[in-house]
């Protein structure tokens, strides 16, 4: 997904930044969409998936906050490509939580995988696209299996942990961790899920750590999208969510028309992902 025209921005043009008051409304108004989600579906609790990165520490908190301990199962499912850091820190905040968690080596699965693809699939050749990013969309959808087949034996819901960065720029695999029964911090942008953690208490550095899908070694959110996560942030607030055109927003933010083409491009590519499978329309015969 990378592109070399699009320069990486550190700096955060665009304040996205809640109040104290509004980050407090934000916490009830999530917490009660998460209870209210778990009765209606007359479950007895939720399964998440932990990766130890903020996304998924946030919607862990907020689960606990809405749900209680007792009623909140997590998975963390490492592979040969997870650093282990990112792992600990998965069990950290289980830990942390007080909630139960299972650990589930998915490399077995993933080779499984591999040994039925219908070509070469050496491991050689999986470090290279177009392969490589297969296999991580692979990895991806071992854990969303997992966290059904766990959720359906115990009769909870899947909670996902994608924020509103990553859906409106297609950053997440289809039917891996967009395949779930609700996104409770869907509404919110990555300046927001940063700060929502720090008001919740979440340790610094599970705030601050290098976003990673870990869909291979190596990978960050930053560099495969071409441009930080405050400069995308402030693109999709005024230009994609928001009213200002291509020109007033490279003036507003004082990015460049690359990096704002960029964000539409992803917008604009990743639209099936936000959307059913398309069907053709009735005939009325």
């Amino acid at each position: 997904m990378s592109d070399e025209s699009v320069i990486l921005e550190e700096s955060a043009p665009l304040d996205l930044r809640l109040s104290e008051a509004e980050l407090e409304a934000t916490r009830e108004h999530v917490t009660a969409f998460i209870e209210a989600i778990v009765d209606r579906a007359g479950a007895d609790g939720a399964v998440l998936g932990l990766s130890g990165g903020i996304d998924s520490t946030l919607t862990a908190h907020l689960a606990v906050d809405a749900l209680g301990t007792d009623r909140v199962h997590g998975l963390v499912m490492p592979s040969e490509v997870n650093t282990t850091d990112n792992m600990s820190d998965a069990e950290r905040v289980a830990r942390d939580l007080g909630i139960e968690y299972d650990v589930i080596d998915i490399g077995p699965i993933f080779d499984a995988f591999v040994e039925a693809f219908p070509g070469d699939a050496t491991d050689t050749r999986i470090d290279t696209d177009p392969l490589r990013t297969a296999a991580g969309n692979v990895r991806v959808r071992i854990r969303a299996v997992l966290d059904y087949f766990v959720a359906n034996a115990e009769n909870r819901i899947v909670l996902g942990t994608g924020n509103r960065s990553e859906a409106l720029t297609g950053y997440f695999t289809k039917y891996g961790d967009g395949a779930v029964d609700c996104h409770p911090i869907g509404n919110l942008y990555k300046q927001q899920v940063r700060q929502l953690a720090s008001h919740l208490g979440v340790d610094d550095d599970l705030v601050t750590k290098t976003p990673s899908a870990e869909m291979w070694t190596g990978q960050t959110d930053e560099d495969e999208m071409g441009l930080g996560y405050d400069t995308l942030d402030a693109i999709l607030a005024l230009h994609v969510d928001g009213p200002l055109s291509r020109s007033a927003t490279v003036r507003h933010l004082d990015v460049t028309p690359a990096q704002v083409d960029r964000v539409v491009e992803l917008y604009e590519r990743s639209a099936h992902k936000r959307a059913m499978p398309p069907a053709p329309d009735p005939l009325h015969l």
